[in-house]
């Protein structure tokens, strides 16, 4: 916990969320929580039914809006299950904002 408080670097994490997730605002709401913890990377809905995307920033914020996308959601979605890949601590943030693609 130490080395996190010491703001260890930064962290780069893959997403993709299933469920009612599209036609619900669910792009929208993730790019606004993604913006509240000052997070870079980007969402999109994919052709069967998932929105899908990437989160980069510090690990601890990272975490929270994987809790976000794996709980919350936008208000009307009913998220079945949220998958992760691709996780790698990253020495600069490949996006300048989160994006809605």
């Amino acid at each position: 916990a130490a080395a996190m408080a010491q703001g260890e670097g930064l962290l780069s994490v893959d997403y993709e969320v299933s469920g009612k997730v599209q036609g619900v605002f669910f792009r929208k709401y993730t790019q606004g929580e993604a913006k509240r913890l000052g997070l870079v990377g980007w969402v999109q809905n994919t052709s069967h039914g998932t929105v899908r995307g990437q989160i980069q920033g510090p690990p601890a914020r990272v975490r929270e809006l994987q809790e976000w996308l794996r709980k919350t959601g936008s208000p009307q979605a009913r998220i079945s299950r949220a998958d992760f890949s691709n996780e790698k601590e990253i020495a600069v943030l490949e996006h300048e904002e989160f994006q809605i693609l």
